[in-house]
């Protein structure tokens, strides 16, 4: 790693494969902490390369546990997170309300670095035990429409580093990955950036790999479709911009999307918007990355389809009836 590490100080980057080798030698255990945390902090430093990311990307689905769901007919909405605003679990929330229209979910997910509260964060505050295998997972898919995969249970590699990144407290290009490796490899994923620079990565590794794919940036700097400014939205057949009046919604104010202090005070929230009993920002901001995630598929209908059915299945009490069979299935 001391080489590495040198070539890398050296303004150096690494080509597809040596990435790949690398990561794979760090899942191994192969280096010492410090060693691996200075390798981490050369990329806070500097920006991640398309080379590096493809080959951390390959590393990280070849490491992985293998999910066979019977059907890539599956929807996941997924942050890199790390944007540092500390919003409820806006991605978690559209997950849900999408599997109540109906279409099935394979949400990938982790606990939170930067933030107060991951989805995984939130999904065991509300009493939901991680599934480890195959079996269980096309269980809670067939009874609630959506499966949760703990990234550490399928990545060993994340569970390895996991004390570590939590330590740092900062996102690192482990972020930048998340969305990339879903072992369940849905066909319709919806992900978020926190940055144009990052983005644009994703679309140059997404096209290069013929991936259908769609990606959501809001120009002030989450994650997600916030309506607190503008949103860019990227896939393969181009990228336009959106306001919030696009969306079908007003614009809000970024602190209505405040997460709370406490893990605790996320749930809460989490499972007040599920009752029905969320503000009108909490509502308009969830309803339209559920909305956006649906259209990517191109079987719903226009966004405005989208919106209907999705505003359904929040208001019927679907949605929260999927959580609630998630958590007894």
């Amino acid at each position: 790693m001391k080489n590495i590490l040198q070539y890398l100080f050296e303004h150096h980057s690494l080509s597809r494969a040596e990435a790949q080798v690398i990561l794979s030698e760090i899942a191994q255990n192969r280096y010492n902490e410090n060693e691996v945390t200075a390798f981490l902090s050369v990329f806070l430093m500097r920006s991640i390369t398309l080379a590096e990311i493809e080959g951390f990307q390959q590393a990280l689905l070849q490491l992985a546990v293998p999910i066979d769901l019977g059907t890539h007919d599956l929807v996941d909405i997924v942050g890199t997170g790390g944007d540092g605003k500390n919003t409820f679990n806006i991605s978690t929330l559209a997950s849900f309300i999408v599997a109540g229209t109906g279409q099935k979910v394979a949400k990938h997910g982790n606990y939170g670095v930067s933030s107060i509260s991951g989805s995984s964060t939130v999904l065991e505050q509300l009493g939901y035990t991680f599934k480890d295998n195959t079996q269980d997972l096309k269980k809670d898919l067939k009874r609630a429409n959506i499966c949760f995969i703990h990234a550490p249970l399928f990545h060993p590699t994340l569970r390895n580093l996991a004390p570590l990144r939590q330590n740092l407290g900062i996102r690192t290009f482990f972020n930048i990955l998340g969305p990339l490796v879903n072992p369940a490899k849905p066909s319709y994923t919806m992900m978020g950036v926190y940055n144009a620079e990052i983005a644009r990565l994703y679309q140059y590794l997404l096209q290069k790999q013929n991936k259908k794919f769609m990606l959501v940036h809001a120009l002030d700097g989450y994650d997600e479709i916030s309506l607190t400014q503008e949103t860019k939205i990227y896939s393969e057949k181009g990228e336009a911009i959106y306001s919030a009046a696009d969306f079908h919604f007003s614009n809000i104010q970024p602190h209505k999307l405040f997460a709370g202090q406490t893990p605790q005070e996320a749930a809460t929230i989490f499972l007040n918007i599920l009752k029905g009993e969320g503000s009108y920002e909490q509502n308009a901001v969830v309803l339209a990355n559920a909305a956006m995630a649906l259209k990517n598929t191109g079987k719903y209908g226009s966004y405005s389809d989208c919106l209907k059915i999705s505003k359904e299945s929040l208001e019927s009490g679907k949605a929260l009836q999927c959580l609630n069979n998630l958590n007894h299935s």
